[in-house]
């Protein structure tokens, strides 16, 4: 490692918690972190709930953190929006992550000749909201995803996520989204912003080489792989970048907070 690392982006699940409890070292590491004065922020994809949300289930899991240390999907798109087209209107398919953020933005929902299609996740996609968003987008509305996995987890195995669910009313439509989670840079430039630091002294922690890696390092960003979550060792060897350097999970990074 050549560059000194003074603020900290981390992804939230499969990295700090595992289906809902904390992974070993995770509280220490953000102790460490909080007890050092260093601006971190923890990123993810859920466009579910609101930060509100995800701190409280943090906090059960034996990490505590205060909500403007959490920077979701839903956050990172209704400040795109908000920058892109100021006090304008969607038709959002999601749950109150997405719903609440665009509110607070000052974004009007309405199914009447929107600006933006806003797709986000929930766990009750319905098939009259995908043919709204559909007929909409063909209108001329704008086409935006909160992020682009395709299936997300549960204690059942795999659910259908916004990725997926994006694909469908891509080949009804012709049109694709633009997906401003997680990899795209947009987020991590959101997430340096929010917390007042660059790029040059900032280190990304995830556990997907997809998504946390591939945008951190797009980014700019110091890069550690950890193998608590969906990326094995021998997965890293097939992709054509790599992070700069793998460690077993967050307890291996407490020494550098």
């Amino acid at each position: 490692m050549t560059r000194p690392i003074e603020s900290w982006l981390t992804d939230m699940d499969g990295v700090l918690v595992h289906e809902g409890h904390a992974i070993p070292g995770a509280p220490e590491f953000i102790t460490a972190l909080r007890d050092a004065g260093r601006p971190f922020l923890v990123l993810t994809n859920n466009s579910i709930f609101t930060a509100r949300d995800l701190r409280a289930r943090l906090a059960t899991g034996g990490i505590d953190l205060p909500e403007e240390s959490i920077w979701t999907s839903a956050l990172a798109t209704a400040q795109f929006l908000h920058d892109q087209v100021p006090g304008g209107s969607a038709y959002a398919i999601g749950e109150a992550g997405l719903t609440t953020a665009l509110y607070e933005v000052g974004y009007t929902l309405t199914e009447s000749d929107p600006d933006y299609v806003v797709l986000g996740e929930t766990r009750t996609y319905s098939f009259e909201a995908i043919t709204k968003a559909i007929r909409l987008i063909q209108g001329g509305a704008r086409f935006i995803a909160t992020n682009p996995d395709t299936t997300g987890p549960s204690l059942d195995g795999p659910l259908p996520a916004t990725g997926a669910v994006a694909a469908l009313i891509t080949a009804a439509t012709g049109r694709s989204p633009y997906y401003v989670g997680k990899p795209n840079p947009v987020l991590f430039r959101s997430a340096l912003n929010r917390i007042g630091a660059h790029s040059e002294t900032t280190a990304m922690v995830g556990d997907r080489m997809d998504t946390d890696v591939v945008g951190g390092l797009e980014a700019g960003l110091e890069t550690f792989l950890v193998l608590t979550g969906s990326t094995t060792p021998d997965e890293v060897e097939t992709y054509p970048f790599r992070p700069s350097r793998v460690v077993n999970s967050i307890a291996d990074l407490i020494a550098l907070a």
